[in-house]
């Protein structure tokens, strides 16, 4: 379904969708799921009753989608320092509830029982472009501007650093809570263990332009190349293979697990 608005002075403005792709064992078909006015998504999470929230940098704020219908979960200002004036990432911990990085206050939030955000860290972050949890409740946070990836316990706010990396992107836990994580360093793509001892998964440059990941329950890996227009596949022998690659792909950065389907954002088809 496509849907038009129309602005003050008449201006007719296509409102943008979203799209999925099957996963596993996809049959590579990105399928139109629904309809709203995203501005420049970047991040997407779900939660274990379906529920998709979306962080868009743009509009600024978050969106939900529920049953296919697309609302504004929280709509922040355009005032610079405010919070999620600069959201950028987006979590579900198992109990559903969602945490957002905003570089904008330099912090994480977490929503509340009202679905308002509460910052966690008092300005303890830099630029936070992804957010892992763990099953323990600790949140892991990729700091783009710090070259760090620090650890939160969340009952203090305290930030501690968990691994030092160059220009890390992207975070995933798996079932023994290690941590991976994309970076644009010499070895794109390593797990941490709670030893925070390194172990390399991808040791070459394979990606263009790396961004998110995410893990399926089976620990396979899935990860947004920008500027290659793909989403990775990584199996458990660390060799990445293409999963999906081209349109309606432009921009993939934001990617999601729903069950067995991955939401990917895409900033620049505004999806």
């Amino acid at each position: 379904m496509i849907l038009f608005r129309t602005d003050a002075i008449g201006i007719l403005f296509l409102v943008s969708m979203s799209f999925l792709i099957d996963a596993p064992g996809c049959t590579c078909a990105a399928e139109v799921k629904y309809s709203e006015g995203m501005e420049y998504p970047l991040a997407v999470a779900a939660s274990s009753d379906g529920t998709i929230f979306v962080a868009d940098r743009n509009l600024p704020g978050i969106w939900k989608v529920k049953d296919g219908k697309a609302t504004i979960y929280f709509q922040g200002s355009k005032k610079f320092r405010t919070p999620l004036n600069a959201v950028r990432c987006l979590a579900v911990d198992s109990k559903g509830t969602l945490y957002a990085g905003d570089s904008a206050t330099r912090d994480v939030y977490r929503f509340d029982a009202n679905d308002q955000p509460q910052p966690i860290t008092k300005g303890g972050i830099g630029i936070p472009t992804a957010i892992g949890s763990s099953s323990t409740g600790s949140l892991f946070v990729a700091d783009l501007e710090k070259h760090m990836v620090f650890q939160i316990d969340l009952s203090s706010g305290t930030v501690t650093e968990f691994v030092k990396i160059q220009a890390p992107r992207g975070i995933a836990l798996d079932r023994e809570d290690r941590v991976w994580i994309v970076s644009h360093s010499p070895t794109p793509l390593i797990r941490v263990g709670k030893d925070k001892k390194s172990e390399v998964i991808v040791s070459e440059p394979t990606f263009q332009f790396a961004h998110h990941l995410v893990l399926d329950s089976n620990g396979v890996g899935y990860l947004c190349d920008g500027y290659a227009k793909t989403i990775w596949k990584i199996p458990e022998s660390g060799k990445p293979e293409k999963f999906f690659s081209g349109e309606p792909l432009m921009n993939p950065v934001g990617i999601g697990l729903d069950q067995k389907r991955l939401l990917i954002a895409d900033p620049h088809q505004k999806k």
